[in-house]
């Protein structure tokens, strides 16, 4: 296992110089889910929610959220992100819908966060869009799937 790279020798909280750092594309995919009753799930489908289309401004709010990580999680750089993408997939079998968010830039540092932050925020806003018809909602297993670029390489989710 690594150092931890945002702790300084005296132990305490530390913005990573990056300034030395080679640019690279980098791009992070993460993954999180949405669990609900099926009749829910069905009504989001359906496209029959009182508040309208529920994947478009949970889309938005993604997108929105992964471009404000620097000011949401303390000592992450600001960055240019190229590209944010947020999707969604209905998984009726198992009565939830699957969220991908993919985050991609060349720079200095990783999107992990980006990533991570679209996919909590999309989740948070399906929540919000629903929570009057389906208060039992769960979101869970939130992740890193993969990362690309960066000195550390790529690496994947088993």
């Amino acid at each position: 296992m690594g150092e931890l790279s945002h702790i300084n020798t005296d132990g305490e909280a530390n913005m990573v110089d990056v300034s030395d750092k080679d640019h690279s594309q980098r791009e992070a995919i993460a993954e999180g889910f949405v669990c609900m009753q099926a009749d829910t799930l069905q009504r989001i489908v359906d496209g029959g929610h009182d508040k309208g289309d529920v994947f478009a401004v949970a889309r938005v709010a993604g997108i929105q959220a992964a471009k404000q990580t620097a000011q949401l999680i303390p000592l992450c750089h600001p960055l240019m992100l190229s590209k944010v993408a947020v999707e969604f997939e209905c998984q009726p079998q198992h009565h939830r819908v699957h969220i991908i968010g993919r985050c991609k830039l060349t720079g200095q540092t990783g999107v992990e966060m980006e990533a991570l932050t679209a996919v909590s925020v999309a989740a948070l806003t399906l929540f919000d869009m629903c929570k009057a018809l389906d208060p039992s909602m769960r979101i869970e297993g939130i992740r890193v799937l993969s990362k690309r670029g960066g000195k550390s390489g790529d690496w994947s989710a088993e």
